[in-house]
């Protein structure tokens, strides 16, 4: 352990009373949830979200947090695991439903840290980290992107799964092994389906089009999308309500929401609610469904001893119809540029809300540079329990900034990684986008839109130029060359936090002008 980590371990060791209780731990990750669809982030939002607001208002909000990527499987790699997934054989792009495993057999999670120092742990919901399907003898699946329809019927679904939530130390387990609009449309718990998925249907992405359609494939009798969001609720009430028979154990609950990700099904009673739209809807919904778990907490006295963190994935899909809410005065992005795919801070930048009753000051805001890696050694702190140095390489403890205490150790930089695999990298006000676009899905699109007339690089001044308007990268050479030598050591060094070297370090090749700068391949582990 470095002196770095070492004091700050020692700090927490001294600040925390010798019979304090540690705390439950519940993690909330919503799907697709854009930083502007928050109204106390966003006070020129139109999206009433009562619940929300009422969690940040019992503790603090962050203004500039962050997922590693803009698309879903690699951003809940690296909040399981501290770890950037473009250190993984994953660096564009998301797995499908029938993926197998990404995370690493022998890697720390959140949850195995936890469970091993004695906590309950539970996940409820979208998992989309892979899990090894029997497969049917001769047949494939695709292991790093989602199956194509030829594919949806090679799986032995009547068998157990191996390597899903259960291998990485989750004791329980309830939920869908993707996104809600990848196959197969069942419900696993532990390691089974609780149906065999005999039909073969899809389901509507937006309630008033007929098209475009989810993905068609395998799905249980009287499987319903529109079901899915207040099936998973139920659960981790539930959840929450087992728990308290046993207040002695402290417990830990991932709840990885399907919404508002497509297919954006807001169910009767929720439609025309906000008067902006399905999405918007669907947003509420959303804010309800977090509402249910923290008045669980509430019901069953456990709220004053629970850490709870609200965040999402990554920004808002333009499924959403930004155009029709931009029209009645909404931006799910609020003030950044892009959206989800893409390497500008629309689609990165999200909504973290942590609330921790007599550790984090009700009614407070942070400007701290934050990461969902974090959320890997915050927790582990949280909970009193030493983080081994070789597991979470891109994680930093949220904990100073949660107590209002000097930022020592603190986060100053992020990388980010886009849908196609383009990077950019933060440090202080300055980001470097290593790529002459998006990177994503919005303009200048890459392979459609055309860049050759672009820079090769953008360099933007987030304090004076947060909606990345203005390139700057031919006026600062110097910040362009630092961010990109900055990179290049977290790359080779295998890590970005103190320590020894990573073990999945590479030496990184000098990146060409005129290119897209890519990460060159890592070593598989």
């Amino acid at each position: 352990m470095s002196r770095l980590c070492l004091s700050l371990a020692l700090t927490l060791a001294l600040t925390l009373p010798a019979n304090a209780a540690p705390p439950n731990v519940v993690v909330i990750l919503a799907d697709d949830l854009g930083y502007g669809d928050v109204r106390c982030l966003n006070r020129d939002g139109k999206i009433p979200t009562p619940n929300l607001d009422k969690l940040a208002a019992g503790g603090m909000a962050f203004t500039d947090a962050h997922t590693p990527s803009s698309v879903c499987s690699p951003t809940r790699y690296g909040l399981m695991t501290g770890r950037y997934c473009w250190r993984t054989r994953l660096q564009s792009g998301v797995l499908g439903g029938l993926s197998p495993r990404l995370v690493e057999p022998g890697r720390e999670t959140v949850a195995s840290l936890l469970k091993a120092n004695g906590y309950a742990t539970g996940c409820v919901g979208k998992w989309h980290l892979g899990m090894d399907w029997v497969r049917k003898p001769g047949k494939d699946v695709t292991e790093l992107g989602i199956e194509p329809r030829e594919q949806v019927f090679n799986v032995e679904y009547t068998k157990p799964i191996a390597n899903g939530p259960l291998a990485v130390g989750f004791d329980h387990y309830f939920g869908i092994s993707a996104s809600l609009d990848m196959v197969p449309y069942a419900y696993v718990r532990g390691d089974r389906l609780t149906a065999d998925p005999t039909e073969d249907r899809d389901f509507r992405m937006h309630p008033e089009k007929a098209t475009p359609l989810t993905r068609k494939g395998p799905a249980a009798p009287g499987f319903e999308a529109a079901d899915v969001l207040p099936e998973l609720t139920r659960e981790a009430v539930t959840f929450i309500g087992d728990r308290a028979k046993t207040p002695a154990t402290p417990f830990f609950l991932y709840l990885p929401l399907t919404s508002p990700h497509t297919p954006i099904v807001p169910p009767k009673g929720w439609v025309g609610k906000s008067g902006l739209g399905p999405y918007a809807d669907f947003v509420m919904q959303t804010d309800h469904a977090v509402g249910e778990v923290l008045a669980a907490l509430d019901e069953h006295k456990l709220a004053a001893n629970t850490l709870v963190v609200l965040t999402s994935d990554n920004g808002c899909s333009p499924q959403a119809d930004f155009p029709a809410l931009l029209a009645k005065g909404h931006n799910p992005s609020h003030i950044y540029r892009g959206h989800k795919a893409d390497i500008y801070d629309g689609g990165h930048r999200v909504p973290f809300l942590v609330r921790w009753p007599g550790v984090v000051k009700p009614g407070t805001t942070s400007a701290q540079l934050a990461c969902l890696t974090d959320i890997f050694r915050t927790c582990g702190e949280a909970a009193g329990v030493k983080v081994p140095d070789a597991a979470g390489e891109d994680s930093f403890s949220l904990l100073p900034a949660l107590r209002g205490e000097s930022p020592a150790g603190r986060r100053t930089a992020v990388v980010h990684h886009s849908i196609n695999g383009s990077f950019a990298v933060r440090d202080g006000d300055w980001k470097l986008c290593l790529c002459p676009g998006s990177g994503g899905w919005s303009a200048p699109r890459p392979g459609k839109d055309d860049a050759s007339k672009l820079p090769p690089v953008q360099l933007f001044d987030m304090a004076a130029d947060p909606g990345e308007k203005t390139n700057l990268h031919d006026k600062h050479p110097d910040v362009v060359a630092r961010l990109t030598k900055l990179l290049e050591t977290y790359v080779a060094d295998g890590r970005s936090t103190p320590g020894a070297a990573g073990k999945n370090a590479v030496p990184v090749d000098v990146w060409k002008a005129g290119k897209s700068a890519q990460i060159p391949p890592q070593k598989k582990e």
